[in-house]
């Protein structure tokens, strides 16, 4: 009996995907509940599953092909074992049909295996390991439940790449690259938001010395008692949910002609990944210690490396904060993530000379850029927000103390 595989419902707002990566191929056995294809949408890539254990039968989709809830992705023919390949060289020895019926494996056993001998990876790992030739069911994953991680994998030295053919003199030579779906739809935002908001920047800058001398002080006790580094981002997003609580406009949504404010803060902390920018949420970050935040922040930071965000991951950010700063940007000036209406901006840490109290001081200075949506946000309401959060970073203890 064939059984069909449809696209899942996905999540709000989110009504295609495109096929990323067919994981099993036609004619091969598949247990209940393993993963068949991977799907890619324009905020997480997701594994669809078979519901039966049997033999994939058809794709009914190729790769980069855009599909929607409900469509046909492939068809499992239940209870079949896939048929061995014929032998090349020479006939098989014949094994007496009680011997062969009993070493016959059956698509439970086979679904059992599977489940009992692999560890669980994320799509990314297996497709590593596959690239590598690593055999996943030989590995003992080091993350939480057995997982399997990147270091896991056993080094394989990388294959030398084929020289890049040589351009002719005055050749012109153009490399086209498709776009992935989520680049796509990075784009359209981008170039929605900019069509729709009226984005404007202002911008000041922030002594860092206060912080980094606590950070300085006590990032070994931290660590040893929180199991996690004290980083600035623990100190950016508290500042910033005190800067919100003091001008709540710029923790709000624009809804036709209403002004939706926010009394809760889930903040969005963008993170580069190699398929683009993600923009996972740490939600209700004014209830959360510092080390709350820094581990929040950095399990989002590491699902998003690997792949393993899910939709409710990336939904219901209030306000957003970009460090260009860890790449080295000194300026820059962010887009929105709408519907928020507020992002700021954080920049490398330099050291430049200051005047402190009529002297001449070389202090760590960091540009701050806070861009807002001018329709309803008052040019004097960002430039109070973004001084509220120099103050307060300039003087860390006060968000130690919350005063």
């Amino acid at each position: 009996m064939a059984t069909d595989i449809r696209v899942p419902e996905m999540g709000e707002s989110v009504t295609e995907a495109s096929i990323a990566n067919w994981l099993k191929q036609i004619g091969e056995s598949v247990a209940a509940g393993e993963a068949v294809v991977e799907l890619e949408t324009d905020k997480v890539n997701l594994e669809v599953p078979s519901p039966v254990a049997g033999v994939l039968t058809s794709q009914d989709a190729a790769a980069g092909d855009i599909v929607r809830p409900g469509d046909l992705l492939a068809t499992v023919a239940a209870g079949v074992v896939a048929e061995a390949p014929p032998a090349a060289v020479r006939e098989p020895e014949k094994t007496p049909p009680a011997v062969a019926e009993a070493s016959a494996p059956t698509v439970a056993a086979v679904a059992a295996h599977a489940s009992a001998v692999a560890p669980p990876a994320a799509p990314a790992i297996r497709q590593l390991a596959r690239a590598q030739g690593v055999d996943l069911t030989a590995l003992a994953g080091s993350g939480p439940s057995g997982r399997i991680q990147r270091e896991d994998l056993v080094p394989v030295p990388p294959v030398p790449a084929a020289p890049a053919a040589v351009a002719a003199p005055g050749e012109e030579v153009v490399e086209r690259q498709k776009m992935s779906r989520r680049r796509q739809t990075i784009a359209k935002r981008l170039v929605e938001a900019q069509h729709t908001a009226a984005m404007l920047t202002t911008f000041n800058e922030v002594d860092m010395s206060r912080v980094m001398a606590i950070r300085s002080q006590y990032k070994d006790a931290f660590k040893e008692r929180y199991g996690v580094s004290l980083g600035f981002m623990s100190f950016f997003t508290r500042a910033t949910v005190e800067a919100l609580k003091a001008f709540p406009r710029l923790n709000a949504e624009v809804s036709g002609d209403e002004i939706w404010l926010k009394r809760y803060y889930h903040i969005g902390v963008a993170v580069s990944t190699e398929e683009g920018l993600v923009v996972p949420v740490v939600r209700h970050a004014d209830q959360l210690t510092f080390a709350g935040i820094e581990r929040e922040i950095q399990r989002l930071a590491k699902r998003a490396r690997e792949r393993e965000l899910t939709i409710a991951d990336l939904q219901g950010g209030t306000f957003t904060i970009t460090n260009g700063g860890v790449f080295g940007s000194l300026f820059s000036t962010p887009i929105l993530n709408q519907p928020e209406v507020g992002i700021l901006g954080m920049h490398t840490i330099q050291e430049r000379p200051v005047a402190v109290k009529g002297q001449v001081e070389v202090r760590p200075m960091m540009y701050l850029a806070v861009t807002y949506d001018h329709r309803i946000v008052d040019g004097a309401e960002a430039v109070q927000f973004l001084v509220h959060i120099k103050n307060q970073l300039e003087s860390p203890e006060r968000l130690l103390l919350e005063i």
